[in-house]
């Protein structure tokens, strides 16, 4: 098993607020062969009842992924589920690789995906959320015009995993996950100027790079 942990940190620019990021990595199973025309599909979890993965950034690592190699060919999520319909819904979606199994005895089910030649599923569970916040903006016009002034404070938070099932052998082969923090600011004289953190991108990014790094076994 390959155990790796990555950490960045990253400093306030003009336009970017200050970000922390860290990469976790557990491989159980490396690839032994290259996708070739195989397809990999990325799916978000969204069980819980407090958030959901969203969909955007499930789209995002998607991206990443193939704009970086376009010989992996990743199924965009909703159409994966509008053809798998209700398979993959929240309620009737597989929690652990051996559900795969059951879906298999679904004849439609079964002969779509083996239709879609796909190779591996990622599960990717996780949210970006706001978290504390400081400081104060008063606005108003008057004779010079209308002016804000003060400063705001900020931070946001986004933690994701992705599990990585090897659809032929039924198994779990990997494990990653990014957990991201980073602190924006607002300050206003006058005109309020946002300096934003990019947390969400960042974790995008991250995990983005540790599943590219695990499908591009090129022989």
């Amino acid at each position: 098993m390959n155990m790796s942990k990555y950490l960045v940190v990253g400093s306030l620019l003009v336009l970017a607020g200050c970000v922390t990021s860290t990469v976790d990595e557990m491989v159980f199973e490396e690839p032994t062969e290259a996708l070739g025309d195989a397809t990999v599909v990325i799916l978000g979890r969204r069980h819980a009842s407090d958030y959901e993965t969203e969909p955007d950034f499930i789209a995002c690592v998607a991206k990443h992924i193939h704009a970086r190699d376009d010989t992996i060919t990743v199924i965009p999520e909703l159409d994966f589920m509008n053809n798998l319909y209700p398979w993959f819904e929240p309620r009737t979606a597989p929690l652990r690789p051996i559900d795969i199994e059951r879906l298999m005895q679904v004849e439609p089910v079964r002969d779509k995906l083996i239709d879609m030649k796909t190779e591996y599923m990622v599960w990717i569970d996780g949210s970006t959320i706001r978290t504390e916040g400081a400081g104060s903006m008063t606005c108003g016009i008057g004779p010079g015009g209308a002016g804000c002034f003060g400063f705001g404070t900020w931070g946001n938070d986004a933690n994701y995993e992705a599990i990585i099932w090897d659809f032929t052998d039924r198994q779990e082969v990997a494990r990653m996950s990014t957990t991201v923090t980073g602190q924006s600011y607002m300050p206003a004289v006058v005109i309020p100027i946002p300096i934003i953190a990019p947390v969400q991108g960042t974790a995008c990014d991250g995990l983005g790079d540790q599943l590219l790094k695990y499908f591009s076994i090129k022989y």
